[in-house]
């Protein structure tokens, strides 16, 4: 049976993603048309593409995450360059390793742009912090005046998944000059509202994978220096678009992943760990599936 499939952002902890879509299609279900955002573009990129989701688990455990902490070459000790590299540059890693291994995964299957597959087939969320807008692509690339089909999806790809100050934004040029885009989740980290329109009948069943224990138990942010007031403020605007608009209704296509053991950066994940997060993928997709009908 065809579904659509959306699939949050969560940084490393995107690696129970994979869990989870094992299990989805282990009930003999296939993905129509995919979304997601920053680690979720990844994966929903991955699909598109004509990946199984174990062909995705070989390729994630087989992957050296440090290779995608690209810092830029320097002559000043690094405790000092990587502030001003933040400064300068926008982020502490360039982010082109990321760009270049998705480029690689997706030619594997003959794919790199988005005339390689059919029309609204893979949408990815990222955010243009120029103009102050959240961006669908590659349906918002005619706003830049930019075709389109010809785009690159690893582009899409590493656009969605810049964490501010972590990677380095990507300059995008348009009609109007460059835009600075950063990391989907800085506007919608969980975009199921592309699928599943309120009081609009569905194409087919829609399924989403959301990296949190449940949309309506959010632990409450404890603020009393300004690194908590930072990290409180980001999650808020990654987490306020999307809780706003799943309702319950919505929540029961969703597969809730609770990931609280993860860190979104932590790049120097052991296989262990990623064992772990396949496995809490597939446990809580097991769950779901328990009382989910369609």
């Amino acid at each position: 049976m065809k579904i659509d499939g959306v699939f949050s952002g969560g940084g490393i902890k995107g690696f129970a993603l994979i869990g989870a879509i094992q299990e989805i299609e282990k009930k003999g279900f296939q993905f129509e048309r995919v979304a997601g955002t920053s680690a979720g573009s990844i994966v929903a990129a991955l699909i598109a593409a004509g990946y199984g989701s174990h062909e995705i688990e070989q390729v994630l455990d087989d992957l050296d995450l440090t290779k995608f902490l690209d810092a830029r070459k320097m002559i000043i000790p690094f405790p000092l360059a990587k502030w001003l590299f933040v400064y300068w540059k926008l982020g502490l890693y360039k982010g082109n390793e990321l760009e270049k291994w998705i480029e690689e995964k997706l030619a594997a299957k003959g794919v790199r742009t988005f005339s390689d597959l059919p029309p609204q087939n893979l949408r990815i969320i990222a955010s243009d912090l120029s103009n102050g807008r959240l961006m669908v692509l590659p349906d918002d690339l005619v706003r830049y005046g930019i075709p389109p089909e010809s785009f690159s999806i690893a582009k899409a790809v590493r656009m969605s998944c810049s964490i501010p100050y972590f990677f380095e934004p990507v300059k995008l040029k348009s009609m109007d000059g460059v835009n600075v885009i950063v990391d989907g989740g800085v506007l919608s980290n969980f975009p199921m509202w592309l699928f599943d329109h309120e009081n609009i009948q569905k194409v087919r069943p829609v399924i989403g994978i959301k990296l949190s224990a449940d949309e309506y138990e959010h632990e409450k942010h404890k603020i009393k220096n300004a690194i908590q007031l930072f990290g409180a403020l980001f999650e808020t605007m990654k987490d306020a678009h999307d809780s706003r608009y799943v309702s319950r209704k919505h929540a029961k296509n969703i597969i809730f992943v609770p990931s609280e053991g993860a860190l979104s950066i932590e790049f120097h994940l052991t296989n262990e760990k990623k064992q772990e997060l396949f496995e809490l993928g597939r446990e809580s997709a097991k769950k779901f599936f328990k009382s989910w009908c369609y």
